[in-house]
Protein backbone atom coordinates (compact mmCIF):
# COMPACT_ATOMS: atom_id res chain seq x y z
CA UNK A 1 0.00 0.00 0.00
CA UNK A 2 2.94 2.32 0.54
CA UNK A 3 3.71 2.18 -3.18
CA UNK A 4 0.22 3.32 -4.12
CA UNK A 5 0.29 6.08 -1.50
CA UNK A 6 3.57 7.41 -2.88
CA UNK A 7 2.24 7.20 -6.44
CA UNK A 8 -0.87 9.15 -5.45
CA UNK A 9 1.29 11.75 -3.68
CA UNK A 10 3.42 12.16 -6.80
CA UNK A 11 0.42 12.61 -9.06
CA UNK A 12 -1.20 15.09 -6.69
CA UNK A 13 2.02 17.11 -6.53
CA UNK A 14 2.51 17.10 -10.29
CA UNK A 15 -1.09 18.06 -11.04
CA UNK A 16 -1.37 20.92 -8.57
CA UNK A 17 -2.40 24.19 -10.17
CA UNK A 18 0.88 25.97 -9.37
CA UNK A 19 3.03 23.18 -10.84
CA UNK A 20 0.89 22.96 -13.98
CA UNK A 21 1.32 26.73 -14.37
CA UNK A 22 5.10 26.43 -14.06
CA UNK A 23 5.04 23.63 -16.64
CA UNK A 24 3.02 25.80 -19.03
CA UNK A 25 5.43 28.72 -18.60
CA UNK A 26 8.37 26.36 -19.18
CA UNK A 27 6.84 24.93 -22.35
CA UNK A 28 6.13 28.40 -23.74
CA UNK A 29 9.65 29.68 -22.98
CA UNK A 30 11.24 26.49 -24.29
CA UNK A 31 9.27 26.67 -27.52
CA UNK A 32 10.14 30.33 -28.07
CA UNK A 33 13.86 29.69 -27.67
CA UNK A 34 13.81 26.23 -29.28
CA UNK A 35 12.41 27.68 -32.52
CA UNK A 36 15.72 29.44 -33.12
CA UNK A 37 17.77 27.27 -35.50
CA UNK A 38 20.86 25.69 -33.99
CA UNK A 39 19.78 26.05 -30.37
CA UNK A 40 18.85 22.66 -28.97
CA UNK A 41 17.14 21.59 -25.81
CA UNK A 42 20.37 21.46 -23.78
CA UNK A 43 21.35 25.01 -24.68
CA UNK A 44 17.81 26.19 -23.96
CA UNK A 45 17.90 24.68 -20.49
CA UNK A 46 21.33 26.24 -19.89
CA UNK A 47 20.03 29.68 -20.90
CA UNK A 48 16.83 29.47 -18.86
CA UNK A 49 18.32 27.79 -15.77
CA UNK A 50 18.68 31.06 -13.80
CA UNK A 51 14.92 31.58 -14.04
CA UNK A 52 14.32 28.43 -12.00
CA UNK A 53 16.53 29.67 -9.15
CA UNK A 54 13.92 32.30 -8.30
CA UNK A 55 11.27 29.62 -7.69
CA UNK A 56 11.30 28.58 -4.05
CA UNK A 57 10.11 24.99 -4.44
CA UNK A 58 12.61 22.53 -5.99
CA UNK A 59 9.79 20.33 -7.33
CA UNK A 60 8.29 23.27 -9.22
CA UNK A 61 11.73 24.11 -10.61
CA UNK A 62 12.23 20.57 -11.91
CA UNK A 63 8.75 20.55 -13.46
CA UNK A 64 9.53 23.86 -15.16
CA UNK A 65 12.86 22.48 -16.46
CA UNK A 66 11.03 19.46 -17.88
CA UNK A 67 8.58 21.80 -19.60
CA UNK A 68 11.46 23.83 -21.02
CA UNK A 69 13.09 20.67 -22.38
CA UNK A 70 9.98 19.35 -24.10
CA UNK A 71 9.08 22.80 -25.41
CA UNK A 72 12.54 23.14 -26.93
CA UNK A 73 12.19 19.73 -28.58
CA UNK A 74 8.89 20.87 -30.10
CA UNK A 75 10.44 24.16 -31.23
CA UNK A 76 13.24 22.31 -33.02
CA UNK A 77 10.73 20.30 -35.01
CA UNK A 78 8.82 23.48 -35.90
CA UNK A 79 11.82 24.98 -37.70
CA UNK A 80 12.47 21.66 -39.41
CA UNK A 81 8.96 21.64 -40.84
CA UNK A 82 8.53 25.31 -41.74
CA UNK A 83 11.93 26.35 -43.14
CA UNK A 84 13.56 22.94 -43.76
CA UNK A 85 16.31 23.69 -41.24
CA UNK A 86 16.33 21.32 -38.26
CA UNK A 87 16.95 23.08 -34.99
CA UNK A 88 18.69 20.03 -33.54
CA UNK A 89 19.91 16.64 -34.65
CA UNK A 90 16.79 14.80 -33.51
CA UNK A 91 14.70 16.89 -35.93
CA UNK A 92 16.72 15.95 -39.02
CA UNK A 93 14.30 13.23 -40.09
CA UNK A 94 11.38 15.61 -39.57
CA UNK A 95 12.96 18.02 -42.06
CA UNK A 96 12.99 15.35 -44.77
CA UNK A 97 9.23 14.72 -44.88
CA UNK A 98 7.79 17.58 -42.85
CA UNK A 99 8.85 20.37 -45.20
CA UNK A 100 7.23 18.71 -48.22
CA UNK A 101 3.98 18.14 -46.33
CA UNK A 102 3.73 21.72 -45.02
Amino acid sequence: MELLDNLALGFSTATSLANLGFCLIGVLLGTLIGVLPGIGATATIAMLLPITFQIGDPVSSLIMLAGIYYGAQYGGSTTAILINMPGESSSAVTAIDGYQMA
